[in-house]
């Protein structure tokens, strides 16, 4: 599926596809929840994510943090996972392409005969979510290359790294400190917020580029380097298998 699929659909607010899932989120979907929330990315952090901003938080009854009844809290900043259901990105080994999700039991979402993929993601709003990420995989090969230069892989087997490297950025709980991995998901801490959100998306980046530059340890350079993939939508398989 395209952007010109035939394609329509009509979100009529009942809130069930708004519990119940694992919404990974990269960091520029933090930086709007944050800003829709009125509050800094860190704070953000803490209230609607888990595993150190990256994934989107749910309560106990299996409801998003952020829905108050059937109504989105922070709507206009409600992450690209959100902005694309009924739709989602698979990633094979030719690129990106859409598919259509299966719909919630009992949703009143309702299909339609006009428009196209295309026509539907313009009017969520997706564009500047899909920019931030074509900025934010740059850096995914910057991190990398500082890993290269951390790690003496004639010594040090490199798939074993990398599997030791996923499995500490994917630990929800009882992981070490990483100040590269909570810098990406929270600019504000950095000095970066700009009255101009893409200004704040360079800033953050450069500072974040300065920060990997400068970094020793190459097991917190590893696991940064996982967590910014995965966030911006690489496979723990790509990042060792790249």
């Amino acid at each position: 599926m395209d952007r010109a699929s035939p394609f329509s659909y009509q979100c009529n607010q009942c809130g069930l596809c708004c519990r119940n899932k694992v919404i990974t989120l990269s960091p520029y979907d933090v930086l709007r929840i944050a800003r829709a929330a009125g509050v800094s990315t860190g704070e953000a952090v803490k209230r609607y994510t888990i595993r150190r901003g990256s994934i989107l938080r749910f309560d106990k009854s299996g409801a998003c943090v952020a829905l108050d009844g059937a109504r989105c809290t922070i709507h206009s900043g409600r992450p690209l996972a959100c902005r694309l259901y009924p739709l989602g990105i698979e990633r094979d080994g030719n690129g990106e392409r859409l598919v259509q999700l299966r719909p919630e039991p009992g949703s009143l979402g309702v299909y339609g005969d006009g428009g196209t993929a295309g026509d539907f993601l313009d009017a969520q709003g997706t564009r500047p979510y899909l920019d931030a990420l074509d900025q934010y995989r740059a850096l995914v090969v910057e991190f990398r290359g500082r890993v290269a230069a951390t790690v003496d892989f004639e010594r040090i087997e490199p798939r074993e790294f990398w599997r030791h490297a996923v499995a500490e950025a994917l630990m929800e709980a009882n992981y070490d400190p990483n100040p590269l991995i909570d810098a990406i998901f929270d600019p504000d801490s950095l000095g970066c917020p700009r009255n101009d959100e893409q200004a704040t998306i360079t800033a953050h980046i450069d500072r974040l580029r300065k920060m990997a530059a400068t970094a020793t340890d190459p097991d917190l350079m590893g696991a940064a380097a996982v967590m910014l993939a995965v966030s911006v939508g690489f496979s723990p398989g790509e990042v060792i298998s790249s």
